[in-house]
């Protein structure tokens, strides 16, 4: 339940950094000098100088990025909604280490975004907005992958509920229906799924975000396999044709 806390600092710091990168696109402000200090930091520098001249490369670059916060901000929006009034949680604890680390990512994250908005190339002009094909097939796969994933923890929440909606347990159960038919844990493989959208949106070439992608990719596996692992020793009769993570895969 404390994953809650996660949420509500994305939505706060993300919905920050959008409202500043709005006002930097599209009413001709500027961005706040700790952003160009972390760009040097990350070495963008050099690279906003050699491709200054693509301008319409650029105005496509700026697009994705503030695309890319938004679908973020919106992802954490939903995620907090539910830890409040979807998700049953049992008495299960967080380590302090990983409750740390969680607040820190997500304020990490935003920032790794922003980040990619070359901010020295704007000169007070105002965005012009170029949607191109990978925008369009970014936010189709995260729409799909958001209301999968939807889907599935309201039949992890029902598993505890009765018929009217009153908690009644606590306890574990198989779950059954969407995504659950093919894995153990849906939920971690559209949330996989959701990162690489937002890779798609900022047009594939962005080797940062891949990174971000991996990270997602090993951490969100590692607990589908833990998941998995769990389900097939408290359950004799669990399906046996489920993989843990990816359908067919993994």
């Amino acid at each position: 339940r404390w994953f809650t806390h996660f949420y509500v600092v994305s939505v706060l710091w993300n919905g920050f950094l959008l409202i500043w990168l709005f006002r930097a696109e599209f009413l001709g402000g500027s961005l706040p000098s700790w952003i160009q200090h972390a760009r040097r930091a990350l070495g963008q520098d050099s690279q906003s100088e050699d491709t200054g001249k693509y301008s319409s490369y650029y105005d496509a670059s700026h697009f994705s990025s503030l695309l890319v916060l938004l679908l973020l901000w919106l992802h954490s929006c939903r995620r907090l909604a539910e830890c409040l009034w979807t998700s049953v949680f049992s008495s299960g604890v967080i380590h302090i280490v990983q409750y740390c680390f969680g607040l820190a990512y997500y304020i990490a994250i935003g920032s790794t975004v922003l980040c990619q908005v070359p901010t020295d190339l704007r000169n007070g002009k105002e965005l012009s907005v170029q949607i191109s094909w990978y925008h369009i097939l970014g936010v189709m796969i995260y729409a799909w992958a958001s209301l999968h994933q939807h889907r599935c923890l309201v039949i992890l929440a029902n598993l505890r509920k009765s018929k009217s909606g009153k908690v009644v347990s606590l306890s574990h159960s198989v779950p059954f229906g969407d995504w659950f038919e093919r894995v153990s844990c849906p939920h971690y493989f559209a949330e996989l799924l959701i990162y690489v959208s937002m890779a798609i949106t900022l047009g594939f070439h962005n080797l940062t975000w891949w990174c971000v992608v991996m990270y997602v990719l090993f951490n969100q596996a590692l607990a589908a396999v833990l998941c998995h692992e769990f389900y097939q020793k408290n359950f004799s009769s669990y399906p046996k044709h489920r993989k843990a993570f990816i359908p067919f895969v993994f």
